[in-house]
């Protein structure tokens, strides 16, 4: 077979393909094994030279022509099925109006949050405030003003975060830093006895944090809130039913509570607080170790100490403070077993709140 007749063979063949062809994508393969560098059609046009000097202007112009008819018919090919293809993925993704439409997820607000907001609008309904305090605090406020010095015992009981003081050096060891991440709320209660007239009846909730290894009773950071009341001819008697009535609003009218006798420095006398069982209704059971009640909060008479050392007169003035732990309230409320669960942001359980 001449060289002419092997040109018009394989323009007849490629034009063939082109008009067989179902797609761009196989347009474009085509087009690659004809007219690529190494296509077959590039092949005879590198290759001129070794054509008979007689066949050369002939072989030339059918080679010539038979890329222009492979590259029309290629572009109108191409223009077809773009369209084509246009018009297909127009239609797969238009939107059927007549659909009904797809709702949102709704968000809700998390449940410490909810817990916060809702203790917090119990106390406003009582006439209180809600105050903030600083996270980063200095040992006087943190312990010191708290009635609990240097070297006072409670200190071991709360492991504390101490921070980068004003020389530049860090430590974790007691005593080396006067600065740290507060470990209770209990500290906002000296500044308001600071800085608040009086009298005070406040609530401050925040985030407070410990050296505590993450478990289903502990963690590293949570939430308190801590309140606390001064006023002229402030009694336990007021920090009973004012706590009796927390407790009903937050569990509901049926529960009781009892005060069981404590030690905090900074209140005397101290109590902790109990509210029956839910789930028994203080029969016992599992979840109250089958003693009839869950411990709540902690609570006491401010010591006369931390009145005078916030510059308050003992003699005249009383109040109490209590402080409670946020994710403890949350599942004790829900029976939630683990506080990890209130941290690991999965929606199948917060989205039951």
């Amino acid at each position: 077979m001449t060289t002419i007749e092997e040109l018009g063979s394989l323009k007849s063949s490629v034009l063939a393909d082109i008009a067989g062809a179902q797609d761009t994508s196989r347009l474009e393969e085509i087009r690659i094994a004809v007219l690529g560098k190494s296509g077959t059609l590039t092949v005879y046009l590198r290759n001129m030279g070794s054509v008979p000097k007689e066949q050369k202007a002939e072989v030339g112009r059918i080679v010539n022509q038979a890329k222009q008819e492979i590259e029309g018919a290629l572009e109108a090919a191409k223009a077809e099925l773009s369209a084509r293809e246009l018009s297909a993925r127009v239609a797969s993704d238009a939107v059927d109006i007549t659909l009904p439409g797809r709702s949102q997820h709704i968000g809700t607000r998390h449940l410490i949050n909810a817990i916060i907001d809702e203790i917090s609008d119990i106390f406003l309904g009582l006439g209180y405030s809600v105050i903030e305090g600083p996270e980063v605090e200095t040992d006087y406020y943190n312990f010191e003003a708290l009635n609990a010095p240097a070297d006072h015992p409670s200190r071991s009981m709360q492991d504390t975060f101490y921070v980068r003081d004003m020389t530049g050096k860090v430590s974790a060891v007691r005593g080396e830093s006067d600065i740290l991440l507060r470990t209770q709320t209990s500290g906002v209660q000296v500044h308001a006895m600071e800085d608040q007239p009086l009298p005070i009846y406040v609530v401050a909730p925040g985030k407070v944090y410990r050296r505590d290894v993450a478990d289903a009773s502990h963690l590293p950071q949570f939430h308190q809130i801590e309140g606390l009341v001064v006023d002229e001819g402030i009694t336990f008697g007021d920090l009973k039913g004012t706590l009796d009535f927390l407790c009903k609003q937050i569990f509901g009218p049926d529960r009781k509570t009892r005060f069981r006798a404590h030690y905090f420095p900074f209140t005397e006398p101290s109590a902790e607080v109990d509210v029956s069982c839910g789930i028994c209704h203080g029969e016992g059971c599992r979840m109250c170790k089958h003693t009839g009640w869950l411990e709540i909060l902690g609570c006491g008479m401010v010591d006369p100490n931390v009145l005078f050392m916030s510059g308050i007169d003992p003699e005249v003035y009383s109040g109490f403070a209590f402080g409670m732990g946020v994710e403890r309230i949350a599942c004790l409320k829900y029976d939630v077993p683990d506080l990890r669960m209130l941290l690991d942001g999965d929606m199948r359980f917060l989205s039951q709140f």
